[in-house]
């Protein structure tokens, strides 16, 4: 009985401490290698606004021979082809990582993303070949923020995993701000009337898809993936390598026994396999069920707060706000871009694992709100603003109002912090850390679909809704004031419904939702901690109860 361990908790590891070895370069690089797929949707989103405007492209399709009616089709088509491929991309994302994994699901992706943009960069002009590529692109595309924040999420100790799946919008921003800048640069110094003008910024996408797709034959296999294969010796081995720590750590086995005692839980609750085992345990089981809606409702708020839509359309809002110069409203639109990444940085390296994911979100929600009324507000006071001739009324201000309208940019530059620092990371944070690892990748896919249809239908509704009311719109001014409403709704959301996450292991998440649902957001997080100090205390009292038989025994009483 000499060789007998006492047991561990193996809810919160925390409370073995955190070996020194656990954040090592093996897991950093690991962790940038997926955090690289957030470039996916930056890069399309900052690129395809200048590649369509180029000339070249242009006169390649023939644009100016259609109707202007014809033109904004083509163009919303071309623009939002890539996000109707990311909802089926999401959509299979799911089965493609259970089937064959987290990294094969990130190989096929990148093959994907290549042929894609491929067959769009030869299109020669033919729209149903520009169609056909965008689409391919972003059935790729889709599947990014999917697999990227799993993997991410599933290789990382609880200390550090909002900060490590944070990374993954950190790309996301610098995609756009490599994108912003590529498309001004090539505009300055290339010109306007050759193809290379558009095309040297869309290898931007072959260049990432490709880097990414050779770091993931230097990258290991989930663990946790593993344990549901059954491969439970593979998935110790991998643990011990991330965690550069022998197999037998006592941090490692508990890890690995913590997985494989959670994903016991869940296969006999369910006891069905296969798609039947999974949308059972999905949508019968109350707390599962309550984490869906909250994933859902993080994808509705968000994408119709409207700061996605100002990424998209930032050098318009910005013409709008008095800035009429192109190429002074493009560099604006860089540095916007800048700001964003910024935030993102900030929110990854000192908030969201220091303050917590809770109060960093409304902290962003309270920057957005603040931005979004600010802008209704000037919009209102100085209605001219919204009219067709935008050059010659920006012309017209002056004193109190040219300095409202620098303030109104300062705002926007606001809101894009605020939604770096709140929305944009909380999005992909929930839907990666909060279910079983049996539904993991189901629910994050079925979450991620909501994301790229809402921001489908808010990139194709935000040019209608800006129009004026008489030409079937709600104004300029209406859009903002709706935005901030569904801000400041999301707000109110949040604080009444989501319960912290930080610090708390994937396989503890449970205890976050034992509560009935309207007390889960308020309350969910202290009912957890009784149930963390009760499990702790139970397995500290079996532990002293193995160590009085094990000296008893050593000692050589007859009752052993």
């Amino acid at each position: 009985m000499a060789g007998v361990k006492k047991p561990v908790n193996i809810f919160r590891l925390k409370n073995l401490g955190e070996p020194k070895e656990v954040l090592n370069g093996r897991l950093w690089f690991a962790v940038l290698s997926f955090a690289l797929l957030g470039a996916a949707r930056g890069i399309d989103e900052g690129l395809i606004s200048g590649a369509f405007n180029s000339k070249h492209f242009q006169n390649s399709i023939n644009y100016s021979s259609y109707t202007k009616v014809e033109q904004a089709n083509i163009k919303a088509n071309v623009s939002s082809m890539v996000q109707i491929g990311s909802v089926g991309g999401a959509l299979i994302a799911f089965l493609v990582c259970d089937r064959i994994g987290r990294i094969w699901a990130t190989r096929q992706l990148c093959v994907l993303w290549i042929i894609g943009v491929a067959i769009f960069m030869a299109s020669n002009g033919n729209l149903g070949a520009i169609y056909g590529g965008r689409f391919i692109t972003g059935l790729g595309v889709g599947q990014t923020p999917v697999v990227g924040p799993i993997y991410i999420a599933e290789i990382t100790p609880a200390s550090i995993r909002g900060l490590c799946t944070c990374l993954f919008t950190g790309f996301v921003y610098l995609g756009i701000v490599l994108a912003y800048f590529t498309n001004y640069g090539c505009q300055i110094n290339i010109g306007d009337t050759t193809a290379v003008r558009w095309q040297v910024p869309t290898s931007l996408h072959i260049m990432f898809a490709g880097l990414i797709l050779i770091l993931t034959f230097f990258q290991s296999e989930s663990p946790r993936y593993l344990i549901m294969k059954g491969r439970s010796e593979k998935a110790l081995e991998t643990m011990a390598r991330l965690r550069k720590l022998p197999p037998h750590h006592e941090y490692v086995v508990s890890e690995i026994s913590a997985i494989k005692a959670a994903h016991h839980k869940e296969t006999e609750e369910t006891k069905t396999s296969g798609w039947l085992g999974v949308l059972k345990e999905a949508f019968t089981n109350r707390s599962n069920l309550y984490r869906i809606s909250l994933a859902i409702a993080a994808q509705i708020l968000s994408q119709w707060s409207g700061a996605g839509s100002i990424t998209l359309y930032a050098p318009d809002l910005f013409h709008l706000l008095g800035i009429a110069d192109t190429n002074t409203s493009l560099l604006v639109t860089a540095v916007f871009g800048i700001v964003k990444l910024i935030a993102a940085v900030i929110c990854a390296l000192f908030l969201v694992d220091v303050i917590g994911r809770k109060r960093s979100l409304l902290l962003g929600i309270a920057c957005q709100a603040v931005a979004m009324v600010y802008v209704a507000g000037f919009l209102t006071a100085v209605p001219r603003l919204s009219v067709h001739n935008n050059a010659a009324a920006a012309s017209t201000l002056a004193g109190s109002e040219l300095a409202a309208s620098r303030g109104a940019v300062a705002m926007i530059y606001l809101s894009g912090f605020g939604w770096a620092l709140g929305w944009n990371s909380f999005q992909y944070l929930i839907a990666a850390e909060l279910f079983p690892l049996r539904i993991r990748a189901f629910c994050t896919s079925l979450a991620m679909t909501f994301h790229f249809a809402n921001q489908y239908g808010n990139s194709r509704a935000v040019p209608n809704m800006l129009l004026h009311v008489a030409d079937g719109g709600i104004s300029p001014q209406g859009t903002f004031w709706f935005f901030a409403a569904v801000t400041i709704l999301g707000g109110v959301w949040v604080w009444f419904a989501v319960p912290e996450t930080a610090g708390r292991s994937l396989e503890s998440m449970d205890r976050l939702f034992s509560l009935p649902w309207y007390k889960i957001g308020r309350y969910g997080n202290r009912e957890a901690e009784v149930e963390d100090e009760r499990a702790s205390a139970e397995e500290k009292g079996k532990g002293q109860e193995l160590e009085t038989v094990v000296a008893k025994g050593e000692g050589g009483d007859s009752r052993v």
